[in-house]
């Protein structure tokens, strides 16, 4: 059995859970999700990368996305419905966690812990951060031991 981490930061769309589900073909596959709220991402950082992308009214919107608990309630349902998909697309087992801080932080443990094979970011793109090494994927990379795939999320 495929063992991989799955770092997201929303929901995942059917196309994004059927891209996750069929990478490794007939291999059954479980999966570990780390999910952090969008809200306890940089604003500026999200706006600068809506705009870069031609995303102008998620730009303007970009301050009022949740904060607080209420981030962390909408990022759980979200979990959730992932899971749920995850199993439903006929993962072997899939379970996750909310984090309220960095999700690198404590990677290269959970990756050692469940044995992982992989490390998958599945985020929607971030321009500034990746220009500079700063997205989860390029930091990842550097800490992990296994490899990193960066894939990027179905837009709304």
């Amino acid at each position: 059995m495929f063992t991989t981490v799955l770092l997201i930061e929303k929901a995942l769309s059917d196309a994004d859970v059927e891209l996750v589900t069929t990478l490794h073909g007939d291999e059954r596959i479980r999966f570990h999700v780390v999910m952090q709220p969008r809200g306890k991402q940089d604003e500026l950082l999200r706006a600068i990368d809506d705009v870069a992308f031609g995303y102008l009214d998620q730009a303007a919107k970009e301050h009022d996305e949740p904060h607080g608990q209420d981030a962390l309630t909408v990022a759980d349902q979200a979990l959730q419905h992932t899971l749920r998909a995850l199993r439903h697309a006929g993962a072997a087992e899939a379970e996750g966690a909310v984090v309220d801080h960095n999700p690198l932080d404590g990677l290269k443990d959970l990756v050692q812990e469940v044995e992982a094979d992989e490390v998958i970011v599945l985020a929607a793109p971030h321009w500034v951060e990746g220009l500079f090494h700063r997205d989860w994927a390029s930091q990842a990379r550097h800490r992990v031991g296994v490899p990193v795939l960066q894939l990027f999320a179905q837009q709304d």
